[in-house]
């Protein structure tokens, strides 16, 4: 999936190679848009429970890029973002991370959420 074609939608974007995670930054950067990656795993019921919430927050917060990263599938993405356990929620700005949410937690998820663009 390319870049606009994401934009279009505003839902959480699956990143499928390390190749999309680097065009996905670089635009985001570019546009001064806050990104929210939600790094998940197929196997973890606690991750694949949070789709839904991350999904219904693409919708609320629209100023926001939502990505989702199955550490499985893309491990260069999840290495180089040092990624322990699932979920874990990684927020940045102009390319820097400037939060982390380790577990699954709808409520701090979204308390998060809000905070960060309020900051934004």
């Amino acid at each position: 999936m390319d870049f606009e074609e994401g934009q279009k939608r505003r839902k959480v974007i699956k990143i499928d190679s390390k190749q999309s995670w680097d065009i996905f930054l670089y635009h985001a950067k570019n546009q001064s848009r806050p990104i929210v990656i939600h790094f998940t795993a197929s196997w973890c019921i606690p991750s694949v429970a949070m789709t839904p919430v991350l999904a219904e927050l693409a919708l609320s917060y629209q100023n926001i890029l939502f990505l989702s990263v199955d550490v499985d599938e893309v491990k260069e993405v999840a290495a180089e973002m040092e990624i322990k356990a699932m979920p874990t929620f990684v927020f940045m700005r102009d390319g820097i991370q400037v939060d982390k949410l380790v577990g699954a937690n709808p409520d701090k998820i979204k308390n998060r959420i809000a905070a960060f663009t309020i900051n934004s």
